[in-house]
């Protein structure tokens, strides 16, 4: 029915009191590509917990599979932070369900109507019709994607 065969695991949050804080490089002159000493910028810690996860109660990360997403940096596999507190926008990423089955689309709205759009030329979008349930789960905050699998999402190779 959704035009896809996209795969949703959840992944449980760990103890936020037992995560281990990162190093952070706070440099607002620093350029990508530009080689620099980051040693000689180090700032402290960050926490990325706090930094992804600004309603914890509300929250949760999941893994997602399949490439109807994939124009939008959602790969096969990436992790997504969603937050079902958030109302959604018009394009938002929102996981939603539709039908008894969860969906990673773009969100949109006009007049009432809602279109939920793949970022995949392949897949149609998929306009909610009276008679299908449908509900946003949440709103996609962050996608969390392994660098080193950035091609299995490009348009085209750099």
């Amino acid at each position: 029915m959704l035009l896809d065969n996209d795969k949703i695991t959840v992944i449980r949050l760990k103890d936020p009191s037992q995560r281990p804080g990162i190093a952070y490089i706070d440099n607002a002159g620093l350029q990508a590509g530009f080689p620099s000493p980051a040693s000689d910028y180090l700032e402290g810690e960050i926490d990325l917990h706090r930094l992804l996860i600004r309603h914890p109660a509300s929250t949760f990360i999941i893994e997602v599979t399949g490439d109807s997403m994939k124009d939008a940096f959602i790969g096969d596999p990436s992790r997504l932070v969603v937050d079902k507190s958030l109302r959604p926008q018009n394009n938002d990423i929102v996981l939603a369900v539709v039908n008894d089955e969860f969906t990673v689309k773009y969100y949109r709205t006009d007049n009432h109507e809602v279109t939920l759009y793949p970022a995949n030329e392949r897949y149609k979008p998929l306009r909610i019709i009276d008679g299908m349930t449908f509900y946003v789960f949440g709103v996609v905050t962050f996608t969390i994607i392994e660098n080193r699998q950035l091609n299995r999402v490009r348009t085209h190779r750099l």
